[in-house]
């Protein structure tokens, strides 16, 4: 059966051309700070905090650097809005961050002592034992990446950080092949671009270090990969999570992955992932599943794989009796080490975290390679500023020989092999882990998930209906993540709007916010091009559209979730 690629439909935008630019305010109106970290998340306020550490012993630098020597861009309302992960995080880097600080300070639920992984059948939960390595957790710490990054927020705003919350990143300013900073998004526009009463423009963030601790599908992170040629040796791919959080009767006891059903185990569907289980205290839990984009199946929904996976009785006897209370959607970068960009930075700029793909996917973590290298970054930056100096490729090195790219280069070719399908997959993979990422060894070709061809699968016919209590649909999990968007807002997606059936199905069917849809007209006729309507505020920039053929730029700032412990 012939099918599609979105890729064929790129989305009208040139990243490199439209997102960089020189500054453009008079010099006596632009904002100018020392350090412009864009991003309030575990990369980007790790950063900050240990910036502000270092500067306390360098007053004269500190001095140098102006009013305000680091300041966090975010475009959420608070740090921490639009994080979302698991999330299992190992203690190496709150250590280092915070060494005079108890683990029963830090903001987690409890320590992990009990783990285990299942093999889902439709009715039957087989453990695996010896439980595989990659996903033992004992020693790390149940966590909510959102929570972490509000405590982050607020330890870097008593340490004398400047956190611009609810403002959008829209521009990297660069003269002369070197970063400048940032240009901040304008803010009262209507739909079609106007100007409201309440019209604030963007304005220009002048500073001598800039730091893209974006996350993942970080929009200036890819107009800098486009515009200096930064692009890793093979192309990203991405993973979409979708995550709820319930309260429940009976507390958890253990950490639990699960592989399986409801996923197909054919390479021709190229269903690759698992869920989640996880213990937040003794009253609540959270679950998940996390999917690539790399499949092949116009209807297969990552949001609908988890409601059918709680159809399951293995899950339903963890969250019978409970409520959810929360819900949340966001893609993980998975293309492993050889998509790390080639150099992680540039005269001026440097990039951290999920934005430089430091994100080990067999073993489910990245949130402490994420502060450890924003705290490389601060560390290589203010060695340069002292010597007067923007480059920052001391940084690059540090990274790379660091636990972060040891880690990520041992595990370079481990998500690949499951294109070939589960069995086949797992044995590579397998052999993979055991030889400690030697054999096999060389470097495994993957393509973007958007060159995968759609074709109309049948998987959307297997997912149970909605009942708004245990099961639930798309648009009420859009409430559930705390977004309020206005409806007049300007559309932030990038998408070409009359496309093949099969491709605008896969944007229908994959976004978990219910943004895109096909007019009820032409799914009646059959229609084999379709128009793509875009309800951009019910967008919880998961990301998840960039990897399959659009482009997500940021919304106004303020804009989008407003998670609280996803």
């Amino acid at each position: 059966m012939a099918g599609v690629a979105p890729a064929e439909l790129p989305p009208p935008v040139d990243a490199a051309l439209e997102f960089v630019g020189p500054p453009t305010d008079p010099e006596d109106e632009r904002i100018e700070v020392g350090v412009a970290i864009v991003g309030g998340g575990p990369a980007g306020l790790a950063c900050a905090i240990r910036l502000t550490q270092l500067l306390e012993r360098e007053p004269e630098l500190a001095e140098s650097l102006g009013e305000v020597p680091v300041a966090v861009v975010e475009k959420g309302k608070t740090a921490g809005a639009h994080t979302l992960s698991g999330a299992n995080m190992r203690p190496s880097a709150m250590r280092e961050l915070f060494p005079d600080l108890d683990p029963s300070e830090w903001p987690v639920y409890q320590e992990v002592d009990k783990d285990a992984v299942y093999l889902l059948t439709k009715r039957a939960a087989l453990p695996l034992k010896p439980m595989p390595p990659n996903f033992r957790n004992h020693g790390n710490y149940v966590t909510s990446i959102a929570k972490l990054s509000r405590f982050l927020g607020e330890r870097a705003e008593e340490a004398g950080v400047y956190l611009l919350t609810e403002t959008a990143a829209t521009k990297l300013l660069v003269s002369d092949r070197v970063v400048k900073g940032v240009r901040s998004g304008d803010k009262g526009r209507d739909r079609e671009g106007k100007e409201l009463s309440n019209f604030e423009p963007g304005s220009d963030v002048i500073a001598r270090a800039t730091v893209l601790a974006e996350g993942t599908a970080g929009h200036l992170t890819g107009a800098a990969l486009d515009y200096f040629d930064l692009h890793g040796h093979m192309p990203q791919r991405w993973e979409l999570g979708v995550k709820e959080v319930w309260k429940v009767a009976e507390p958890l006891d253990r950490v639990i992955h699960t592989m399986g059903w409801p996923l197909r185990k054919g390479a021709r569907w190229n269903e690759f992932g698992g869920s989640f289980i996880y213990p937040m205290g003794e009253d609540k839990v959270c679950i998940g599943m996390v999917c690539g984009l790399d499949y092949t199946d116009a209807t297969f929904s990552v949001h609908d794989a988890l409601q059918q996976l709680k159809t399951h009785p293995f899950v339903r006897e963890i969250l019978e009796g409970g409520e959810r209370e929360a819900w949340g959607a966001k893609t993980i970068p998975s293309g492993g080490y050889w998509s790390m960009p080639r150099s992680l930075s540039v005269p001026g700029m440097v990039i951290a975290g999920d934005a430089a793909t430091m994100v080990n996917v067999p073993e489910l973590k990245g949130i402490h390679y994420a502060m450890h290298a924003g705290m490389y970054a601060a560390e290589e930056i203010v060695a340069a500023l002292k010597r007067d100096d923007v480059n920052f490729s001391a940084y690059d090195e540090r990274v790379r020989k660091s636990v972060i790219g040891e880690d990520l280069y041992r595990s370079r070719n481990m998500r690949q092999p499951f294109s070939k399908g589960f069995f086949v997959g797992g044995a590579i993979a397998s052999a993979m882990t055991i030889t400690r990422g030697a054999l096999p060894g060389g470097r495994w070709k993957q393509a973007p998930d958007s060159e995968e061809e759609m074709v109309m699968g049948g998987a959307g016919e297997r997912y149970p209906k909605p009942d708004g209590k245990y099961l639930f649909d798309k648009l009420s999990s859009v409430f559930a993540s705390g977004n309020a968007t206005r409806d007049d807002a300007p559309n932030h997606v990038r998408i070409q709007t009359h496309v093949p059936r099969e491709v605008a199905q896969t944007w229908v069917s994959m976004c978990p916010a219910q943004v895109y849809e096909i007019p009820e007209a032409q799914l009646s006729s059959g229609a084999a091009e379709v128009d793509v309507n875009v309800t951009a505020s019910n967008c919880v920039q998961c990301g998840a559209i960039t990897a399959k053929g659009g482009r997500l730029t940021p919304p106004e700032g303020g804009d989008g979730p407003l998670y609280q412990e996803v």
